[in-house]
């Protein structure tokens, strides 16, 4: 990981405590529950009240913001900066995270931390495809015996992504779509590259990456200008951060594309973006409506 990758971390770490969605006031529906979950990552997250399940968490990672209904729940840190006292405090049962290089959790000692005082850790694997994701959906069902609720859950997400298909067939061009995710930082703008969940919903949308890079990454306004991207997509955070449409179309690079003469600079719910779950079918739906336009 790159030292610009960790300083963004940083500064996620510290802005987003700030917001009143983060002010850690205790879910006290959830005190005498026989399990208590800290969830420490978005995806498991929404599953899981998806799932109907959503009561039984006690405490979330930063990352965790949808449903809406996550705005009462504790925040214990971000799932690579997590606080050992602050899930300690929250006496949970277990604690749920997604394994891997891309969603691991962190940092070694606050894991040192939990083990040492005997709270469990389970690890869910990641979804790089809607196969696994339905397979993720299903394992979490069946810890809750809700078997039944993760099978339809399963049977909207293929019927949806299904007629994303029959709709994509209808295209007779591919947009060109640049992700920015945190808006602009020391000159440069973080992008979302051409590998990863993003990527394939960007492409399952009918639409083809103009970034030029496959990882998550810094580029200069002259390269973002140089994309020439038809359609830009501004992550929640840094379009909130900017102030809107207005206000990006007006940055270095980003005035000369296409997509900012053609006002075709959408803000989109970074968590829609970033991993697969339930509503994956409906958020392909829904891009596709943006980038076709």
């Amino acid at each position: 990981m790159n030292i610009k990758y960790i300083s963004l971390l940083l500064l996620i770490s510290l802005v987003f405590p700030s917001c009143g969605r983060f002010s850690n006031k205790q879910n006290d529906a959830n005190k005498n529950s026989s399990v208590r979950i800290v969830c420490v990552s978005k995806q498991l997250t929404e599953i899981l009240f998806a799932l109907g399940q959503g009561d039984k968490i006690v405490g979330v990672d930063i990352s965790s913001t949808y449903p809406p209904e996550t705005k009462n729940i504790t925040t214990v840190g971000y799932h690579r900066m997590l606080s050992a006292e602050g899930i300690i405090s929250l006496n949970p049962t277990v604690v749920y995270y997604n394994g891997g290089t891309d969603a691991s959790i962190g940092p070694e000692s606050v894991i040192r931390q939990l083990r040492e005082v005997g709270i469990p850790l389970k690890e869910f694997p990641g979804t790089p495809d809607i196969d696994s994701t339905k397979i993720l959906i299903m394992a979490l069902a069946k810890e809750f015996d809700v078997e039944k609720k993760g099978e339809e859950l399963c049977a909207k997400l293929d019927a949806d992504m299904k007629k994303a298909e029959e709709r994509r067939a209808g295209y007779t061009s591919k947009p060109r779509v640049l992700i920015i995710h945190y808006g602009r930082a020391s000159n440069s703008y973080f992008v979302m590259g051409n590998k990863g969940n993003q990527n394939s919903m960007i492409t399952w949308a009918g639409g083809v990456n103009a970034a030029d890079t496959s990882g998550f990454k810094l580029l200069s306004a002259e390269v973002i200008a140089k994309s020439q991207p038809d359609v830009i997509l501004a992550t929640d955070f840094g379009f909130d951060r900017m102030g809107g449409e207005d206000k990006f179309v007006e940055l270095p690079g980003l005035s000369l594309t296409p997509a900012a003469k053609n006002h075709k600079l959408y803000r989109i719910e970074e968590h829609d973006l970033i991993y697969l779950g339930p509503r994956t079918g409906e958020n392909v739906l829904k891009l596709m409506d943006l980038i076709h336009k």
